[in-house]
């Protein structure tokens, strides 16, 4: 497991004409590079994000930077369970194929509150979120198989814990919450592998590392947004080349045997001894499919 700072080993040179391809937190940082790195390649990119003057300034901003006009914004709000809903609608409407889904979508310092779902706010941003709308597209994903998708989750992974029935607590640490979050989006990777392999369908996990970003914006403690926001933008690696690590999970012929692994730096890399619990790992995906109330009609594992 070799760390490449550099990031050599992410080059390639993979085109995507006639690929579609779904980001979502693409309206800014890491998600946006990505994006147009996709863009470049010939893909068509369909950004998401709650924002939709965000979204058309993203927009035009992808098309200028990779003369590819074939870029679409959609509005989506992981706050909303019927939002994800209505965006994996729209997309079977739209859409006769999806070869590449990002989930970068990843926010700290969240209200401590639950939302209208009944869900904690900061594990439905940065888990359930991202659990349904991939439960959701995959069988898109599948009649256009060979596809990938591409879990974006932290090295705060490490100070994570899974513990089912209080999960949506009030009250704890925004950190731990985010922590407990990318945890579970490294689960969520292994056993969602177990279950599909096979499929033509490929899904990774990876640790982006630090990046150029006010990635601590949403905090209202004004001192320490300020410090640990300059510190990443004092010591964190540029965006775009950032963006390199889940364009190379995407793309990338040389993992297409590797999925369910985690990455860091386009190498395999360490996640969590949680990831070999076999029995953590199918009862948060058992229990993910109750708290965001998938129906029989959604569930494609009946069939």
């Amino acid at each position: 497991m070799r760390i490449l700072d550099d990031f050599t080993n992410c080059e390639n040179d993979v085109r995507l004409d006639g690929k579609v391809a779904v980001v979502t937190g693409a309206t800014s940082g890491t998600g946006l590079e990505t994006a147009k790195n996709l863009a470049k390649r010939g893909a068509k990119v369909i950004i998401a994000s709650r924002s939709p003057a965000k979204l058309s300034d993203a927009r035009r901003n992808i098309i200028k930077s990779s003369g590819n006009r074939n870029v679409v914004a959609r509005t989506m709000d992981f706050e909303s369970l019927n939002s994800v809903r209505n965006f994996a609608q729209d997309m079977y409407l739209s859409e006769p194929r999806l070869d590449i889904l990002i989930n970068n979508i990843g926010a700290i310092a969240l209200e401590d509150r639950l939302t209208s779902d009944n869900l904690h706010l900061m594990m439905q941003v940065n888990y359930f979120g991202a659990f349904l709308l991939t439960f959701l597209l995959y069988p898109l994903m599948k009649s256009s198989a060979p596809s990938r998708i591409v879990n974006v989750s932290s090295i705060a992974l490490l100070l994570g814990h899974i513990d089912l029935e209080h999960m949506n607590d009030v009250g704890k640490s925004t950190f731990e919450y985010y922590a407990n979050a990318k945890l579970a989006d490294i689960l969520f990777t292994v056993e969602m592998h177990k279950r599909i392999e096979g499929n033509g369908v490929n899904v990774y996990s990876m640790d982006p590392g630090l990046g150029k970003s006010e990635f601590f914006r949403n905090s209202n403690a004004t001192f320490w947004k300020t410090l640990l926001n300059n510190g990443l933008l004092l010591v964190g690696r540029p965006l775009d080349r950032v963006a390199t690590m889940p364009v190379f999970l995407a793309v990338d012929p040389r993992v297409e045997n590797a999925s369910g692994k985690h990455f860091r730096d386009c190498a395999e890399f360490y996640s969590s001894w949680f990831s070999k619990d076999t029995k953590l790992t199918k009862r948060l995906w058992e229990e993910s499919k109750k708290f965001v109330r998938i129906t029989p009609e959604e569930d494609w594992e009946r069939y």
